[in-house]
């Protein structure tokens, strides 16, 4: 069973950026959809961005234009390109297939606050 393990968050004031990594103990070339999901406290986890094997990608409205999705197979690891960031993105960070299908990982914590 592939494990994944997010990095890359923290503390930003807004309009700022941070790119976050997900690491994945196996293959992710096996995997077509990649994707990563954000949960805030009382809100449900959301979907914000997709990419296949192909190089397709896809983005919540909230953070189109403002987020970039990206994957290296041969490092196993998905990358979130943060920019402009907002309050409103504040959430733990969480990578995983699309449809998610492989046991969460502990996430990553993104605060943007001034």
């Amino acid at each position: 069973q592939v494990q994944l393990v997010e990095s890359g968050g923290g503390l930003v004031q807004p309009g700022g950026s941070l790119r976050l990594s997900c690491a994945a103990s196996g293959r992710i070339s096996s995997i077509n959809g990649m994707g990563w999901y954000r949960q805030a406290p009382g809100n449900q986890r959301e979907l914000v961005a997709y990419i296949t094997n192909g190089g397709s990608t896809n983005y919540a409205d909230s953070v189109q234009g403002r987020f970039t999705i990206s994957r290296d197979n041969a490092k196993n690891t998905v990358y979130l390109q943060m920019n402009s960031l907002k309050p409103e993105d504040t959430a733990v960070y969480k990578c995983n297939g699309v449809p998610a299908f492989v046991a969460w990982g502990l996430g990553t914590q993104v605060t943007v606050s001034s």
